[in-house]
């Protein structure tokens, strides 16, 4: 059985003191550990930003990709070996803005990927200009006037789009984090897991107490299978934001659709480059 020690990285991460996203960091290694999932099985891709460093500090199989590519570099990881575990470890700004395109359509075939999402309503690396979670009117460096879009609701989008798996976790609460962890890797379809996590350096409105006096554990007697009423939980926001799975469906997944590899992995099938060549020459 693997252990803590397993997925430790000679690297020391760059993020600053106090950053939502060591807890994150440090959940996911319990959670994967606790699930019985060795280095080896793994591989965790990351587009670009203070999340996306992630991958470099933890020991197993990673891709660090393009900003808002991450989910295209999971889908095609995922289809080459759909024995592998592919976990995508992204940012709000890189997931929701840059690669929102690309979230739509992962939703939509729903591949197996768990996709996990760091929160923290601004942009980091970039010195904290707004991102499409920030909330209508905070004010930064650059919206000096205050944020004039709409703020996108993640999980709303989600429901809407039928996604497979959908769940909100935060990052002052880890050990309910890690057991929504453990629950998005353990479902059979796509995974959205978007994790509430504070900017101590750029976001001086959504702090650790902002949250917390918010957050709130979703009752054990919901039924997240109930569409309507994920919506609803949802579009809570201002006073009471839910945390926990608030919805999930048994979609088929696209690798089970896929008649070239629904036997065998791709990975796993022998090559003949003659076979090939001869296909290019009928085109």
């Amino acid at each position: 059985m693997s252990g803590l020690d397993d997925y430790k990285s000679t690297q020391k991460p760059a993020w600053c003191p106090g950053c939502g996203n060591f807890p994150i960091l440090k959940t996911i290694k319990e959670a994967l550990v606790e699930l019985d999932i060795a280095p080896h099985q793994v591989l965790i891709v990351s587009g670009i930003g203070q999340a996306s460093k992630l991958p470099h500090y933890m020991k197993c199989n990673t891709f660090n990709g393009l900003h808002g590519r991450t989910l295209p570099v999971a889908t095609g990881a995922r289809l080459a070996n759909h024995e592998m575990l592919v976990i995508a470890v992204t940012g709000d700004g890189d997931c929701y803005g840059e690669g929102g395109n690309h979230l739509i359509h992962a939703i939509r075939r729903n591949i197996n990927v768990k996709l996990f999402v760091h929160n923290n309503q601004i942009y980091g690396l970039t010195k904290g200009q707004a991102s499409p979670t920030s909330m209508e009117g905070m004010v930064t460096k650059v919206q000096t006037f205050g944020v004039l879009s709409e703020q996108l609701n993640p999980l709303a989008l989600a429901i809407a789009l039928d996604c497979s798996f959908v769940a909100r976790g935060f990052a002052g609460d880890t050990e309910y984090l890690k057991e929504l962890m453990k629950a998005a890797i353990q479902h059979k379809g796509f995974s959205l897991l978007d994790i509430l996590q504070p900017c101590v350096t750029f976001n001086k409105l959504n702090t650790f107490d902002w949250y917390r006096q918010r957050v709130y554990r979703i009752e054990p007697e919901y039924n997240p299978e109930d569409r309507i009423e994920a919506f609803k939980r949802s579009l809570e926001w201002e006073d009471r934001i839910p945390t926990g799975i608030v919805y999930k469906n048994n979609r088929p997944i696209l690798e089970e659709k896929i008649p070239a590899i629904k036997d065998t992995p791709l990975v796993k099938q022998g090559f003949d480059f003659r076979t090939v060549k001869d296909l290019i020459n009928k085109l």
